[in-house]
């Protein structure tokens, strides 16, 4: 079994510390990925897996071995680079079996990886091209023939589809998981991407600043986030807060209205941050409507409409309404919030409460 521990991992770039502490645990076989803005660590902690940066502190296994002290070529790894990191001057056969070859591999095993390799990724006509020769996609999958030929514990993937148009980013999404339910190798995926992480992730791994906010799986991340950052970090449009205070079966949004909630639970006298997203609010008349906001800005995408609303306070509000939804800017339309799809939040912490 290929499982992969991390206790109490630390890393510091000279007095700036990266990673504070970190526990994570990567079962045998799951497709795990790494999400987060910018400079919140996840390369930094795939490297540190790969063997690539030092381990200040804690222990990395993998396997059941600890393997702080090996090198990257003794930890049964291979990763995907968002450069590719392919030679130029070798054919896409000569890429893929240069760490067979360096290994001393003998001839008919280099062969059989490599055909076997090609075969899975499509990639058999283009073993003779050279890499200028190829499309995006194609040097992405000849980077990833390259990691499949090794027979490795773990794939690393370091936001491997970030050079790509976003057509083909799709594409290749699909590409990697399907490869990842071939060969049932545990993966390790790191992307800014929240779509990418949805999309493909047996478990999404949400970091902040060099610290875990919410570990699980994608539907339960986003139906359930542990906190604002969690909350507004998944889904797309970003899911709406507003400020509120329970007031019996709802909320009041002071000068914006109030939100029914039959049965919500009684939330502690506070300030509270009421969040719902966009596709949990429907378009209403405006007259009877507890709450009332004049459309901004009207987007249209053939199979949704994405309303940009103001309320009376001057907050924005966004709602994402099925198919072809009448509005333009400046109408005033009423707002109904589902309620089983409100979450609240306590303002000072940021933690979820419940509804």
């Amino acid at each position: 079994m290929t499982d992969v521990r991390l206790s109490g991992v630390r890393k510091r770039f000279g007095r700036v510390e990266v990673i504070p502490s970190l526990d994570l645990e990567i079962e045998d076989g799951e497709f795990v990925v790494l999400v987060g803005p910018s400079g919140c660590g996840k390369s930094t902690l795939l490297r540190m897996i790969a063997g690539l940066e030092e381990i200040d502190a804690g222990e990395l296994s993998i396997a059941g071995r600890r393997v702080n002290d090996l090198s990257p070529k003794e930890r049964n790894i291979a990763m995907v680079f968002q450069s590719y990191a392919l030679y130029p001057h070798m054919t896409v056969r000569d890429n893929m079996a240069f760490s067979l070859r360096l290994a001393k591999a003998e001839k008919a095993v280099v062969d059989e990886q490599i055909g076997r390799a090609s075969g899975i990724l499509g990639l058999a006509p283009l073993l003779d091209r050279l890499p200028r020769q190829l499309s995006g996609g194609q040097r992405q999958r000849v980077a990833m023939g390259r990691a499949i030929v090794r027979d490795p514990a773990v794939f690393l993937f370091d936001e491997p589809l970030s050079n790509l148009d976003a057509k083909l980013r799709v594409q290749m999404r699909a590409e990697i998981r399907g490869l990842h339910d071939r060969l049932k190798a545990t993966t390790i995926y790191v992307t800014h991407d929240q779509v990418e992480a949805m999309t493909m992730a047996d478990k999404i791994v949400v970091m902040r600043e060099g610290r875990i906010e919410q570990v699980g799986r994608p539907m339960d991340l986003y139906a359930r986030p542990a906190n604002l950052f969690v909350a507004t970090f998944l889904g797309s449009p970003e899911m709406n807060l507003l400020p509120a205070r329970p007031a019996g079966s709802g909320f009041d949004l002071g000068a914006d209205g109030r939100v029914a909630a039959p049965g919500a639970a009684a939330a502690a006298a506070q300030d509270l941050t009421l969040g719902v997203r966009p596709h949990q609010i429907a378009l209403r008349p405006p007259e009877g409507a507890d709450v009332t906001a004049a459309i901004v800005l009207v987007e249209r995408t053939g199979a949704e409409t994405v309303l940009t609303c103001e309320l009376p306070s001057a907050r924005r509000i966004c709602v994402v309404a099925p198919g072809m939804a009448d509005g333009r800017a400046g109408d005033r339309v009423g707002l109904a919030f589902d309620p089983a799809g409100l979450h609240c939040f306590d303002t000072k912490t940021g933690q979820a409460l419940a509804a």
